[in-house]
């Protein structure tokens, strides 16, 4: 198959854990970028009249563990394909009493944890040097706020996720840590997705579903530390939320106005 014959698409879904099928109907392709092959084959098809690429970070069979995801590949094979905006779903642990399981946060910060993660494609003799104030896009980030509001879907505005290395979960002391220093919900994946996407001039917003109370010590009563058999179980129960946002925010992308400036990242970062 030839890059001629493959199709283009300028929206893009990153599924997350329990999250491995979006499309129906769609047409699969292999993609190769320079930094080796995706997590799987990229599925193009039709969603809410407009062209959609879906790939599940952790492979259709979750093969990838958190720091074995081919990030770097990933983001390549969806910019190749034309993707100019992703919508990253995600599950992720509370850190916080007022974050229910089930509630979705739309990510605005994040906290670096993880530890020999290839995070750049910039390695020298160009150099790059991105902004990281604002992380994650702000006109996605508002649409999905819209969205969650229109649906009423329970959600937080804002948060900051911790981004472990994983694939353990935390120590009570680790997650004790992460709350009393105020932040909103653990994370394995984020880091370094949302910085790679800056760096190919993507506009990326994820969308965090709490399904525990991490280790369990924030919540109003006593609970056994997560375990990945209750993730999943969660965000299984929440997926139809899930794809309904989703499917929201597409039907308001491309955006009428962009209030940020994610596209020309690069323009303002080479020396």
């Amino acid at each position: 198959m030839t890059q001629q014959d493959i199709q283009t698409a300028e929206i893009g879904i990153i599924g997350g854990s329990g999250f491995y099928e979006f499309i129906e109907n769609g047409e699969e392709f292999e993609i190769d970028t320079d930094w080796g092959k995706p997590s799987a084959k990229i599925t193009v098809g039709e969603v809410e009249g407009k062209k959609v690429a879906f790939l599940p970070r952790h492979g259709k069979k979750h093969i990838f563990p958190p720091h074995r995801v081919p990030y770097l590949a990933n983001i390549a094979a969806l910019k190749k394909i034309g993707v100019k905006y992703i919508i990253a779903p995600s599950s992720c642990g509370s850190l916080q009493a007022n974050i229910k399981p089930g509630d979705f946060i739309i990510c605005d910060q994040f906290v670096d944890r993880t530890k020999n993660r290839p995070d750049t494609y910039y390695n020298g003799p160009e150099v790059v040097h991105i902004v990281g104030a604002e992380p994650y896009c702000p006109t996605l980030r508002q649409i999905a706020i819209a969205s969650c509001e229109k649906l009423n879907i329970a959600h937080h505005p804002a948060g900051t996720a911790v981004v472990v290395n994983g694939p353990r979960f935390s120590t009570k002391a680790e997650s004790l840590w992460f709350t009393k220093m105020g932040w909103q919900v653990v994370n394995m994946t984020q880091y370094p997705e949302v910085v790679l996407a800056r760096e190919q001039d993507i506009h990326y917003v994820n969308i965090s579903l709490s399904t525990d109370y991490d280790v369990g010590i924030v919540a109003e009563q006593e609970m056994p530390p997560v375990n990945i058999e209750e993730v999943l179980k969660t965000f299984k129960n929440n997926i139809e939320k899930v794809k309904n946002l989703i499917k929201e925010i597409i039907k308001q992308l491309p955006p009428e106005e962009l209030k940020c400036e994610c596209h020309r990242t690069l323009e303002k970062s080479k020396l």
